[in-house]
């Protein structure tokens, strides 16, 4: 049995896999939904729980992140999955699997929840 450290290791390439898979047009559109969610959540630099909250704090890293890898996975073709672990694999450690556009896309969405919460709040 591999330990957390291994696992964890496991799960960020196959969430760089997953970024991958997100951009092949063989990928469907509810799979592709999947994946931008899970990879804007592993990638976020904003946890929708703060770590610091107990119990609750981990629980986007720890339920949430494996839980959309494994209903992602499930809607991507077995070729598509191959191609994009390879692509994760052979990507120069320089590289990022989410560009700058996706990371603005990221803060973007953040800023929206934002706005919605405070205008909700007023």
């Amino acid at each position: 049995m591999p330990n957390w450290r291994e696992r964890a290791r496991d799960l960020r390439h196959e969430v760089t896999a997953l970024a991958f898979a997100g951009r092949d047009p063989r990928t469907p559109w509810y799979s592709k939904g999947i994946v931008l969610v899970t990879v804007g959540l592993a990638v976020s630099p904003i946890d929708p729980i703060p770590d610091f909250i107990p119990v609750l704090g981990y629980a986007d890293d720890m339920i949430f992140i494996p839980l959309g890898v494994y209903l992602a996975r499930r809607g991507i073709p077995e070729e598509v999955i191959v191609d994009a672990r390879e692509q994760a694999k052979n990507r120069d450690v320089d590289d990022g699997a989410v560009g700058w556009g996706v990371a603005l896309l990221i803060l973007l969405c953040w800023v929206a929840v934002g706005l919605l919460v405070w205008h909700l709040l007023t």
